[in-house]
């Protein structure tokens, strides 16, 4: 699928349903031409100046890279060099907007570089911690907090996948009273220096405006408190209090789902690889009694599901968490729905499989679970991450058509098939063939769609590739990594290598977005 200049400027049409009732569909076109604007958007400049004027300063935000990172890298690259671990770098920061105003002027913060792989890349992701709680550009309705972000995009030719899948989810989430990041593209200068447009976005923390669960108080080691975990390939690099495994029912098999009524009669392993995924705590715990609690619940709430599910049982907690035992008073669905927030879940999965998110079976999978005096004890999944691989920049759905999400997934070097291995995320999957569950899942996306949310979601794209191409363009003059680029071609889809400048990126995001969305409709409006 080729891109050339001549594409560029012609106009993108795909048909989109809006304005559907759940008895009848009318067809509305939507033609979104992906050519430069004559009227361009300028974006707000955030920027970084350090306190030392030590000549080699600037190191800190060009040669770290991940511990964990690099030693993989380190196993396998004779004579590497490690690099150093991100650092913070004592900083003030400064916002204008684009319009010349003064959002923020010098604020202390510390800035570091933060991201797994993307650290290896020439245009890191950066952390921001400020000293005071700050405001940025009215993102979560204006809450001002101490922790933000800036994403580098440096594999998404489009600089919009992670914005895209973030502004969907909170259309879906925010209405279910769940968490999912905001975000806005902005400049970034560093000591005067340009270094390209940033995705400016929340941090996945624990927060009454973020992930709103229980905090304990310092040294507190009760278990009455709440508990932010990510579903992660990368536990195993946590201390002891921070990561733990999982069981999934030792192991059962799961059927993954394609929209088959028996997944074609196949069967797939929780943890069919050596890489096990598990548990990373992202939350405040202090003690072993802590951890061990959340550990048994997470597993058993786990096997609540797929006792349900597999075994059509219901199983309930004892009064302390401390095990499971047959309820006989409840339907296997009431089980569920006592120790899992089921609209989160569908929420998750609808996102999920919009996105095709190559990560799906690794990390940036975030669920928490809240004992503390408001809490409900749910598992409730929330604060989805992670999109650059996403949407068809790797060769994940490339025609927009299949189920995912709950499917037999490749590993991120392309499965089995090529020589790696095939996975499936259990969480997704547990529940899948559930018609209660698929219920819930086609009510929510046909709320959704009706409203609008994805057709804005297409615009979103359409206006910022267009209204933003100069300030794209002098990224990509900056970085030149849609031309050079070496160091992950391998993860890019065909249709992504060919790429040649952001509006080419923009055209295909929105090309892949129009097909998935056209899927999944055919499949889940009511």
């Amino acid at each position: 699928m080729k891109r050339s200049s001549a594409f560029i400027a012609a106009a993108l049409s795909a048909v989109l349903f809006i304005g559907c009732s759940a008895s009848k569909k009318t067809q509305f076109k939507v033609s979104t031409e992906l050519k430069a604007a004559e009227e361009q958007r300028t974006l707000p400049v955030l920027s970084i100046q350090t306190v030392s004027d030590d000549r080699k300063v600037m190191e800190f935000v060009r040669k770290p890279v991940a511990k964990h990172v690099s030693e993989q890298i380190a196993s396998w690259t004779p004579n590497y060099e490690m690099p150093p671990e991100p650092y913070y770098e004592d900083c003030t920061v400064t916002l204008t907007g684009s319009d010349g105003t003064s959002l923020l002027a010098s604020a202390e913060a510390q800035v570091k570089v933060r991201g797994n792989w993307t650290t290896t890349y020439d245009k890191k992701p950066l952390r921001i911690k400020f000293t005071e709680k700050q405001s940025l550009l009215g993102l979560n309705n204006g809450e001002a907090m101490k922790n933000w972000l800036l994403l580098a995009e440096y594999k998404d030719g489009s600089m919009l996948r992670n914005k895209a899948a973030l502004y969907a989810a909170r259309g879906l989430m925010e209405e279910d009273g769940l968490y999912a990041a905001d975000s806005e593209l902005v400049t970034v200068k560093i000591n005067g220096e340009y270094f390209g447009v940033y995705l400016l976005s929340e941090m996945q923390q624990v927060s009454s405006h973020r992930v709103d669960i229980t905090e304990p108080e310092k040294d507190y080691t009760g278990t009455d408190i709440g508990y932010f975990m990510e579903y992660d390939g990368y536990y195993s690099y946590e201390d002891e209090l921070h990561g733990f495994s999982l069981d999934f029912a030792d192991n059962a098999p799961l059927t993954p789902y394609d929209g088959s009524k028996d997944g074609g009669g196949r069967t797939m392993s929780p943890t069919p690889h050596r890489n096990e995924v598990g548990m990373t705590i992202k939350s405040t715990i202090n003690s072993k009694e802590q951890h061990d609690f959340i550990e048994s619940y997470v597993n058993n709430v786990y096997r609540i599901m797929y006792e349900a599910a597999y075994n059509d049982k219901a199983y309930a907690f004892s009064a302390d968490y401390s095990s499971i035992a047959p309820a006989d008073d409840m339907t296997p669905r009431q089980a569920v729905e006592k120790v899992v927030n089921v609209n989160s879940l569908a929420d998750t999965y609808i996102i999920s499989e919009l996105t095709c998110d190559a990560d799906i079976y690794w990390s940036s999978f975030y669920m928490d679970a809240d004992f503390g005096p408001e809490g409900d004890g749910r598992l409730t999944f929330e604060a989805p991450w992670d999109f650059d691989s996403a949407m068809g920049n790797k060769d994940r759905c490339l025609d927009g058509k299949g189920f995912y999400a709950a499917n037999i997934v490749p590993d991120v070097n392309g499965g089995s098939a090529v020589g790696g291995y095939d996975t499936i995320n259990p969480w997704l999957a547990v529940l899948a063939y559930e018609d209660w569950y698929q219920d819930i899942v086609k009510e929510k996306w046909t709320k959704a769609y009706d409203s609008g949310l994805f057709t804005r979601t297409c615009q979103l794209v359409a206006d910022d590739s267009q209204q933003l191409a100069d300030e794209f363009d002098k990224n990509y003059s900056k970085w030149k990594n849609l031309t050079e680029n070496r160091p992950f071609i391998d993860e890019l889809s065909e249709p992504a290598k060919e790429c040649r400048s952001q509006l080419d990126a923009g055209a295909f995001l929105i090309d892949w977005l129009n097909k998935r969305i056209d899927f999944l409709n055919s499949k889940w409006h009511k």
